[in-house]
């Protein structure tokens, strides 16, 4: 191929502004396994998604999001490294292959889908939200005339502020960062009057960096939800689906009540869809190019959706968000597991 066919196939530029790659088609799988681990976007500190502990392991519900695949891959879940990226890092770096898969509270777009990426299922549904002083006295957007805000750029909240702003007629004043420790900085700094980003990211920078968090409110920007979804590079039909797969077993294995201390009782079952699930019918894990035990092991070392949502943001961390959407779709949720077979 001439350098200047390269270059054109190379090179595709979006509506985003985001450059769009042509993976290598069907190779990804392949090249987890020889490297021995898979490489995930993560944020650069969202404590109950994706953030470091006090040992350097990385902890979250996107964090597992990516281990389970790593699981699905390798067998294992500690064989998955993490790249901490900004808003404006995290499209290129999936892009140009610098990570094999982006897990990182990422909203999914018609844009960003049509620009090189392929979404999963989203793994946590969400709104926009603003953070701010109670004194202030403002509970909705409609209060917000003038307000300066902090926001990341790179992300859906500068359309969505801009948005808002010419709708309802509000002058806001966006004050723009590359990074979100710097965006919550510079809010509790008093750089700006309001900070916007996901609501269970305000709900997190709350808990973790307030002074005293009762001292701060939250409420909906739009009103709008939006899906975050994890997204691999076009062009591999193969890793999209172990992918996607992966997480649809964190959310069957809820529904079917198979968590992590109970999976290998489950193995004694006699109901047909969870043998198949299980891999004790063998079938599903031929079909993906997986161990026919790879749903199993999933559940085995990093447990079912529910755990994972109520060990990182739920009941039991100190977030504590309540699961609202995010429930199975039998409770009331969005969550909906799809057929193993």
């Amino acid at each position: 191929m001439t350098n200047k066919r390269f270059m054109a196939a190379l090179f595709t530029i979006g509506l985003a502004g985001t450059i769009s790659l042509p993976a290598q088609a069907q190779q990804t799988v392949e090249q987890i396994k020889q490297r021995g681990y898979i490489s995930c976007g993560a944020s650069q500190g969202n404590v109950g998604f994706s953030a470091p502990d006090e040992k350097g392991v990385w902890k979250g519900l996107d964090v597992d999001t990516c281990r389970a695949v790593a699981v699905a891959i390798l067998g294992d879940k500690d064989k998955a490294r993490f790249v901490p990226l900004t808003g404006p890092q995290r499209l290129t770096a999936l892009q140009t292959g610098e990570i094999d898969i982006l897990p990182r509270t990422t909203t999914w777009t018609l844009r960003r889908d049509a620009n090189g990426l392929n979404f999963s299922f989203p793994n946590y549904y969400e709104y926009d939200g603003f953070l701010l002083s109670r004194k202030l006295g403002v509970t909705e957007t409609k209060q917000m005339k003038g307000a300066s805000v902090c926001l990341q750029t790179g992300s859906t909240t500068e359309v969505t502020l801009a948005d808002l702003s010419r709708k309802y007629n509000l002058d806001l004043k966006p004050i723009l960062f590359d990074n979100v420790p710097a965006t919550r900085q510079a809010f509790f700094s008093g750089r700006c009057d309001a900070l916007i980003s996901d609501a269970s990211a305000l709900a997190t920078t709350r808990a973790t960096q307030a002074p005293n968090p009762e001292d701060y409110v939250i409420f909906p920007a739009s009103g709008h939800f939006e899906g975050l979804a994890p997204s691999v590079r076009h062009g591999d039909d193969r890793f999209y689906d172990i992918v996607k797969w992966s997480f649809q077993a964190l959310i069957a294995a809820e529904d079917m009540g198979i968590t992590q201390a109970n999976v290998d009782e489950m193995l004694k079952s006699s109901d047909p869809q969870i043998q198949r699930f299980l891999g004790m019918e063998p079938g599903n894990g031929q079909a993906l190019g997986l161990d026919e035990k790879w749903a199993y092991n999933i559940i085995k070392q990093v447990g079912n959706y529910g755990e994972i949502f109520d060990r990182h943001i739920g009941k039991n961390s100190p977030i504590k968000l309540d699961r609202g959407p995010n429930k199975l779709h039998k409770d009331g949720g969005l969550m909906f597991p799809l057929v193993f077979n």
